[in-house]
């Protein structure tokens, strides 16, 4: 594999200089033109990015795609949109010579294939966290978009949050101090049946199971596997052939925040306790988690549990940034700060959210679209996000301290974890890219 550490200084001079992705054909847009857009997905997440997308007026959602009929539906009912191109094959919406764009929201699973093949079409792509499942799949994908020169950005939004990007600038800053501790979390309490637990059955009418499973083991229809249900995101996500669980649903978008506020791309090493410990529920991802990343000159902790919502910082869910001099929490809504005693703030000590950051994070990519630019949260630093959410679930699974070597992405010493790393597609899919 190519140097960590080079790729890191090619993004930031990206970022920073406004270094450019090449464009052919149909991709050559005017700043004033419209931007032709396909949606593969169109589950719960995929309908709200995809009306997100529609509430731009440079933006056309001209084709739908998903294996299960109703959503197509409900998604045309839901943004209003007529005369829409309608597919079960998300191959061809990638046919379709006059498409610029591709929304990929499917299941995780299928994250990697959707976007390489749309990366060989020409189009460009606005992918769903986490963007794979497995390490191999995600740098395959970093790999497509540059041979093909496609603008990809990751659907981590909160990097286009004004007030993360002011509490990044306060704890890079020194603000707070020396930041040796960072404590991430997700709680809730779904005791005891948690996603229940349906039987194997038929799958609804409507549903091609087999193009849903796509690259997945071939497995009985369930309904929590499949995980479509009206008040809830797919349960999909508790599922290993699918998802990581809450440490990628969720958990990614914690790290990514991390990641971006200390300037590193990936922990030393990591470990992980837990296990599915009360829930009652069909889900094989577990209940109760606790990961610890080490990078250098600081720990970070990512904790998960699904049996007790009492929150840190009162609040089920947030960063926590912990320096020498104050602690910074950081959530959607807003950061505030709390000083260690004997010291004095020397900035705000409470900054609420002023932008809408899904809406801030579709103009970044229309606007790069059009300028060729790379992303805010370009493919590969969205690779390195997930990564660090896929090691933390790595370490689980094989109940081992991790030595990640991030500059040749692989993991040194006891290789008992690597099989983890990839994952083998049931036939015909095949990832090339």
């Amino acid at each position: 594999m190519d140097n960590g550490i080079e790729r890191r200084k090619f993004i930031k001079q990206s970022l920073a200089t406004g270094i450019t992705v090449a464009a052919t054909g149909r991709n050559i847009l005017a700043a004033n033109d419209r931007v032709r857009v396909g949606v593969i997905g169109l589950g719960r997440q995929g309908r709200g990015v995809m009306k997100t997308f529609a509430r731009n007026s440079d933006a056309e959602i001209v084709a739908l795609c998903d294996v299960y009929e109703p959503h197509i539906e409900t998604a045309i009912k839901d943004a209003k949109i007529e005369g829409a191109q309608r597919y079960k094959d998300f191959r061809r919406i990638l046919d379709l010579k006059d498409i610029d764009a591709v929304i990929i929201a499917t299941p995780d699973h299928w994250h990697a294939l959707n976007l390489v093949m749309a990366c060989q079409a020409g189009k460009d792509v606005y992918v769903e966290k986490p963007i794979s499942v497995t390490l191999e799949e995600g740098r395959k994908m970093v790999q497509a978009a540059r041979k093909y020169n496609r603008v990809v950005q990751v659907g981590t939004q909160q990097r286009s949050g004004d007030h993360y990007q002011k509490a990044a600038e306060i704890v890079r800053q020194g603000q707070i101090g020396k930041v040796t501790f960072i404590r991430t979390w997700n709680f809730a309490n779904n005791m005891p049946d948690g996603i229940g637990n349906p039987p194997d059955g038929n799958p609804p009418e409507g549903l091609d199971w087999d193009m849903w499973l796509g690259p997945a083991p071939m497995r009985p229809f369930n309904a929590n596997r499949f995980g479509v249900h009206p008040d809830r995101f797919s349960s999909f996500r508790w599922f290993w052939d699918y998802a990581g669980g809450m440490m990628t649903d969720w958990g990614i978008h914690h790290l990514d925040i991390v990641q971006m506020v200390m300037d590193v791309d990936a922990p030393l090493s990591i470990t992980a306790l837990g296990g599915k410990l009360a829930l009652r529920d069909n889900r094989e991802t577990p209940d109760t988690l606790m990961v610890t990343y080490e990078y250098p000159g600081f720990v970070c902790t990512y904790e998960n549990r699904e049996c007790n919502a009492q929150g840190l910082a009162e609040q089920g869910y947030g960063i926590s940034f912990h320096g020498t001099d104050a602690t910074l929490y950081l959530n959607r809504e807003y950061f505030e700060i709390k000083t260690e005693k004997g010291r004095t703030a020397s900035g705000p000590t409470r900054v609420e959210n002023k932008n809408k950051q899904g809406e801030a994070h579709v103009r970044n990519f229309l606007d790069c679209v059009k300028s060729r630019q790379l992303p805010l949260c370009d493919i590969e630093i969205g690779h390195r996000s997930t990564s660090t959410a896929l090691l933390g679930n790595v370490a689980f699974r094989s109940g081992r301290r991790i030595v990640w070597n991030a500059k040749q992405e692989k993991i040194e010493g006891d290789q008992a974890p690597a099989k983890y790393l990839s994952r083998e597609y049931r036939k015909p899919w095949k990832l090339n890219v």
